[in-house]
């Protein structure tokens, strides 16, 4: 997600923009620096294209990560289920932000407390005093210096998964395994065009015939999803992967805020049995349903978005008690992790959910 001036906000560091014929379009650069196990202690050291690659090292970093934005909830997500909460500090900003940068309100004073800053926007700019470009979440920080390392999402949970083995906790699950990465691949780009960024292109296309073409490309690939879920647990394998986490942080905010806020109301996960079965089971996990804040999602879209919600009411509803049903999705063999995985404990003291719902609680 990212925020900056004439930026409008998008959730993932990437500027919108918009083509002639009003379609939206996303700008997808980062700050793609790596932290990496081949890389030598120390300094971090310039790769043949211009990039850095940093030192895997226990205490060195932190995640600073929004629980509004389903980029970052990945992030969250994947620290925890690899059992990194002791080896990657956590910073939380608060669900709403003005132009210039996310704000870690929900801290005391106002300031995060290890990186000592009020704004995120502070570590971006303590490395790039000209930084051009939004201020994003999910980003890591070097505690030492606060300065921001890498924005770029999709490595930067890849890289948690491959990278910072030797610090998974004992029974962490392969959510990245060899025999498939190849169909998980293809798979990911399709989700993040089809579906990821699809809602993206509902809600903030800038015509009807945008609008049009984007609403149907959407159900035309949650209608396929519905399709493969119904004969397999998960979307690859047998076993939670990545791929399925980049799916549920799309799907756990479709009836809560997309629905409604960004037009995409054909009809509710509630009413596609095997999304609906599958998205229950994942956030029944720990890990899922325990990183979920729906008040600050929903506070974020529609406070933030002015343009698209200009009285910034955000809604009562829906009533999301059913997340707590049981899911049925036993029946189709598997399980959430293989033979050997467990799952992660309690969830570390201070990182505990701010407005859990009352099933959650």
């Amino acid at each position: 997600m990212t925020t900056g001036n004439d930026i409008k906000d998008d959730w993932a560091g990437d500027a919108q923009n918009a083509s002639p014929d009003g379609e939206f379009v996303r700008d997808t650069n980062y700050i793609n620096d790596r932290i990496t196990a081949e890389a030598p202690a120390g300094e971090p050291t310039e790769q043949p294209d211009g990039t850095f690659h940093w030192p895997v090292e226990a205490g060195r970093y932190r995640l600073v990560a929004a629980r509004a934005c389903p980029w970052a909830h990945r992030a969250v997500i994947v620290r925890r289920l690899m059992g990194l909460e002791d080896v990657i500090s956590l910073g939380l900003t608060g669900p709403t932000h003005d132009n210039r940068s996310w704000t870690f309100d929900l801290d005391p004073g106002e300031v995060d407390p290890v990186l000592e800053i009020p704004r995120l926007q502070g570590a971006y700019l303590n490395r790039f005093p000209d930084y051009p470009r939004g201020i994003t979440v999910p980003a890591i920080v070097e505690e030492s210096s606060r300065k921001v390392v890498t924005n770029d999402y999709p490595s930067l949970v890849r890289d948690m998964i491959t990278q910072w083995r030797e610090h998974h906790r004992a029974g962490a699950p392969d959510l990245w395994p060899a025999e498939h990465v190849e169909e998980m691949e293809e798979l990911n780009e399709w989700l993040f065009t089809e579906v990821n960024n699809g809602v993206y292109r509902c809600g903030f296309a800038g015509s009807q015939d945008a609008y049009d073409a984007a609403y149907d490309r959407l159900w035309a690939a949650l209608d396929k999803l519905e399709e493969r879920l119904s004969t397999r647990r998960y979307l690859v394998g047998d076993h939670i992967t990545e791929t399925d986490i980049r799916l549920f942080t799309t799907l756990v905010r479709h009836d809560p805020v997309y629905h409604g806020h960004f037009k995409t109301a054909r009809n509710k996960i509630t009413e596609m049995p095997n999304l609906w079965g599958y998205l229950r089971e994942l956030f029944q996990l720990p890990g899922f349903g325990d990183t979920t804040d729906f008040t600050e999602i929903k506070q974020h879209y529609y406070i933030v978005h002015t343009e698209i919600n200009p009285t910034r009411i955000v809604p009562k509803g829906p009533d999301l008690s059913g997340f707590a049903t049981p899911h049925g999705r036993e029946a189709l063999g598997g399980q959430p992790f293989a033979e050997g995985t467990t799952l992660p404990g309690a969830m570390p003291a201070g990182e505990e959910l701010k407005n859990p719902e009352p099933f959650q609680a």
